[in-house]
């Protein structure tokens, strides 16, 4: 499928914008079905200081990983039929999550995320930023929300953006939607398991500092028209954006980037591959102040070869993922930073034996799994529940806004709040655009 929506009127807000230039919820409102204000009892006080959303672009399989289904049989469960016992009594998960398996006490577990769509692209606008597709307004996701509010609105000075993707834009959807380029994610680019990191723009294989160096005092000696004018307001902001892009590559803002700083140890045990060393420098930036860090894990789109696949990737997770929440506890920052593991929708619960699958699963968005941790959500809980087989939610759907509203909520970010909109139209972070009455139900259990 196409990366790009195919909505006109995207390209036309986005245009539009070009030229003109969850949640703390209000004491007496929440949100209705896709956003809408209505009664609610008092807020949480916010604890989430920054939030690493772990993107399982593509779609994880829920039977394979934190809601496996053994007595379905092997139509479903496939190899991975003994799922194994945590360090939390009665939560049971797939049995190449080992590692996982003894952190289960930091995280909590979503067994009943549903939306119902099948789509790459619209499922991913769901999931990310709590509205259905299609509509007039291309909504912000989350990520581009907290940038706006916890970033550039309350003040944020970091050289690094206050939204990073690591290491390329999830590409189903416009991240920033209306709110525009601003809010966009600054994407590493490069491979975190490399070194140096080749961060775009940032770090350049084969290039040492003393040369970056070398070249900045060439650039001013030849810049002949700005010794001549001298103060010019332009001439200006040109140099303070230049001095900031330097900053980023001989400062020490742009050591963040620089994994070869951590023991070797540590690196190892996230695992010496793209996905554990990612998580590594989401936990590296999250530690320097940026407030949101997606790692877009790719490789889940499982429709073939899927087990061949999950023997491989399933222990990249387990490894990195469990390092990533023990790293972030041991210092301190788990109970301030929003661990979020997730993709756009689970997998077919019944393995596609036929041609041309071939032992493969697709598209499921009746029922799927999350995963959240730290920042206020309490870990060792399992919400909700799918049916015998994984293909129905049996107890306490959650929709992608339970969840959004939760994050909002204990980052301080009021659900009601209006967002600044191109052509002037009353936005607010969720509101109501579709045409059910179902009350949002924030997870109030393990919050």
């Amino acid at each position: 499928m196409s990366t790009k929506q195919t909505i006109s009127r995207r390209d036309f807000l986005q245009a539009s914008l070009a030229v003109g230039g969850g949640a703390m919820l209000m004491p007496h409102a929440t949100v209705r079905a896709w956003g809408a204000p209505v009664a609610t009892p008092t807020p949480i006080q916010p604890k989430a200081k920054a939030v690493i959303q772990i993107w399982m672009w593509g779609g994880p399989p829920h039977l394979d990983t934190f809601d496996p289904k053994p007595q379905a049989g092997s139509d479903y469960c496939g190899p991975f039929d003994k799922p194994i016992s945590t360090n939390v009594d009665g939560i049971m998960i797939g049995q190449m999550l080992p590692l996982l398996a003894q952190q289960a006490d930091k995280y909590a577990i979503i067994r009943s995320m549903t939306h119902g769509n099948n789509g790459h692209e619209t499922a991913s606008y769901m999931v990310q930023t709590g509205h259905k597709p299609g509509g007039r307004i291309v909504y912000p996701c989350v990520g581009a929300v907290v940038s706006y509010f916890k970033g550039y609105r309350a003040g944020y000075s970091g050289l690094i953006p206050p939204y990073v993707v690591i290491t390329q834009p999830q590409g189903r959807f416009s991240e920033a939607g209306f709110l525009g380029n601003k809010y966009k994610p600054f994407a590493t680019g490069g491979d975190p398991s490399k070194t140096p990191f080749a961060v775009e723009g940032v770090i350049a294989e084969g290039i040492s500092v003393e040369r970056q160096q070398n070249r900045r005092d060439l650039l001013g000696q030849l810049d002949t028209l700005g010794n001549a004018i001298g103060d010019s307001t332009e001439l200006n902001a040109l140099g303070q954006a230049q001095s900031e892009a330097y900053g980023l590559i001989l400062g020490d803002a742009g050591k963040v980037f620089d994994l070869s700083q951590e023991s070797k140890e540590l690196r190892d045990a996230y695992g010496r591959n793209k996905f554990g060393q990612a998580c590594l420098a989401a936990r590296r930036m999250v530690e320097n102040g940026v407030p949101y860090v997606t790692i877009n894990y790719q490789g889940w789109d499982t429709h073939k070869q899927h087990f061949q696949q999950m023997r491989r990737l399933l222990p990249e997770l387990d490894r990195g993922m469990a390092t990533l929440l023990q790293d972030l506890s041991d210092r301190g920052l788990l109970d301030s930073t929003i661990v979020w593991w997730g993709g756009e929708f689970g997998r077919t619960p019944k393995i596609l034996y036929e041609a041309p699958w071939d032992g493969g699963r697709s598209h499921y968005g009746k029922v799927f799994s999350d995963v959240v941790a730290g920042g206020g959500f309490k870990g060792g809980r399992v919400v909700g529940a799918s049916d015998e087989k994984g293909e129905n939610v049996k107890d306490r759907p959650v929709y992608p806004t339970d969840l959004i509203a939760s994050m909002y909520q204990l980052l301080g970010i009021d659900t009601n709040a209006p967002l600044p909109h191109p052509l002037g139209q009353d936005v607010r972070v969720l509101q109501n655009d579709a045409d059910d009455d179902r009350p949002i139900a924030p997870l109030t259990e393990i919050m």
